[in-house]
């Protein structure tokens, strides 16, 4: 087991340092990778930074503790991100070229050929903070892998994974990450459905698992219970609430950065199919396995839901079939870590920095630093995995998703309006989690709404004519 498993994490390390022979040295080079990536490299490497350890630990614990209802959650993410897709991508790759821009959020404010400069500064602000949060909890999920599978201390895998990330980082950048992560997402597809196959077995077959799980109390209901509306109405509003969760992906720097590095606009629906296709056979994959260890490992009352992947690995597969879990598990955390890690950087030195520099051992040593954040950050972590994630990700999508749906359909609003919408987008999605409503609905639907309406009620305001002046 430890040893397919070090295979693996040699193969990804000796891909991401080899992209150094490629490195041409820029800024340019570094975040973006010169713009002149495949699709499907693109592709591939967008599926692996977005099925992070949040589907490996976090939607496999949330599967195996609702049941059939949580495929609400892939039907309406799977959708919101395919919506959000036709009206943005093309849009923001065409951007990045024009702009010249190294950062998501530089390419945003430089949008209408003017830099909006204290947006930026508040966006690359706002990216720091939320993506350093979500790089913490891709290293807890691998820490708990480890934890379980090897029996390390909890802290080692953070500090395994901060290691490795840091340094195919530094070796060639984003080109490093693209990279590994194509090689991550066909390790990460490959140990899923070995587990889903394995455990289908094990159990007797499909019929037989069906028939375990009907035993299960509510565990089939098609409808998730404690909605706000019950029945068919409380699962489609379930599903609309997570539609914003997928649309949100364009509000997510390190998975958009990757369209961003597209070698043309032109190229954009070969990425889109690779992307895709990969994305709905992991997410099903996933799923499945979760609903799996349900009827494998029993009531979670003794253990972490989200140790139920790692926990029935143990049960199911042979050791060097474990080391491949484990790898993938390890794959998925960095594949995405080491993206948060780099638009962290990016965010730093190209959006709030008031001088911007193009020396790279700054950019290197800025990631470096951030890279020792998120572990300690994760050695600190009192929180689900699931919860941060989502907290994370639902922050970053009020903030810039409404200003960047409103960019690609050919909206021009003001600085002013550029902030008003994001700060307006975070408040309304922080406020609606504050308050525990993000149990029945995704806290990122209220928040993107919020940030439209705002843009809304500024067109509306310069539409609307001075009072007359007559008999003044």
């Amino acid at each position: 087991m430890l040893a397919s498993f070090l295979f693996f994490l040699a193969i990804f390390a000796a891909i991401g340092v080899s992209s150094y022979l490629k490195s041409r040295g820029t800024k340019q080079d570094y975040y973006l990778a010169s713009r002149d990536v495949s699709p499907f490299l693109v592709g591939l490497s967008a599926v692996a930074t977005n099925n992070s350890g949040y589907m490996f630990i976090g939607v496999i614990g949330y599967t195996y503790a609702t049941g059939l209802a949580s495929i609400w959650l892939m039907v309406g993410w799977i959708l919101g991100d395919f919506l959000g897709s036709l009206w943005v991508h093309k849009s923001l790759c065409r951007a990045t070229h024009q702009t010249g821009e190294s950062s998501y959020a530089g390419v945003i404010s430089a949008w209408s050929g003017r830099r909006f400069v204290y947006w930026q500064r508040l966006a690359g602000l706002l990216s720091l903070m939320f993506l350093l949060a979500y790089a913490s909890a891709q290293l807890v999920a691998g820490s708990k892998a480890l934890h379980v599978l090897l029996d390390l201390p909890i802290w080692s895998g953070a500090v395994i994974g901060g290691v490795i990330v840091a340094a195919y980082c530094l070796a060639g950048g984003i080109r490093a990450s693209i990279w590994t992560d194509a090689a991550q997402s066909v390790v990460m597809i490959v140990a899923m459905g070995s587990l889903l196959v394995v455990a289908t077995d094990s159990v007797g077959g499909i019929g037989a698992a069906i028939q375990s799980m009907s035993e299960v109390e509510g565990f089939l209901n098609w409808y998730p219970d404690n909605m706000l509306l019950p029945g068919l109405a409380g699962g489609v509003l379930f599903a609309v609430g997570w539609l914003f969760a997928g649309l949100s992906v364009i509000g997510q720097p390190h998975v958009m950065v990757r369209f961003m590095a597209l070698e043309s606009e032109h190229r954009m629906i070969h990425a889109r199919v690779w992307y895709y296709l990969w994305f709905t056979a992991f997410y099903a994959m996933a799923t499945g396995v979760g609903m799996l260890a349900r009827i494998m490992l029993g009531d979670s009352g003794s253990f972490d839901a989200e140790l139920a992947l790692p926990m029935m690995a143990l049960d199911v597969l042979p050791p060097v079939m474990v080391g491949l879990i484990l790898a993938g598990v390890f794959a998925a955390t960095m594949s995405t870590a080491d993206s948060l890690v780099l638009s962290c950087s990016a965010a730093m030195t190209h959006d709030l920095m008031p001088q911007r520099t193009e020396k790279t051992w700054v950019l290197k040593l800025t990631t470096v630093a951030i890279t020792s954040g998120a572990v300690v950050w994760a050695l600190l972590n009192q929180q689900s995995v699931f919860s941060l994630v989502v907290m994370s990700w639902s922050s970053l999508a009020s903030a810039f998703a409404p200003v960047l749906i409103v960019l690609a359909l050919g909206g021009r609003p003001s600085q002013r309006v550029y902030i008003l919408m994001s700060l307006v987008g975070l408040a309304a999605a922080l406020t609606w989690r504050w308050l525990g409503w993000h149990s029945h609905i995704y806290e990122g639907m209220p928040g993107i709404i919020a940030g439209l309406v705002v843009y809304g009620l500024a067109r509306v305001a310069v539409r609307v004519p001075e009072p007359s002046r007559v008999g003044a």
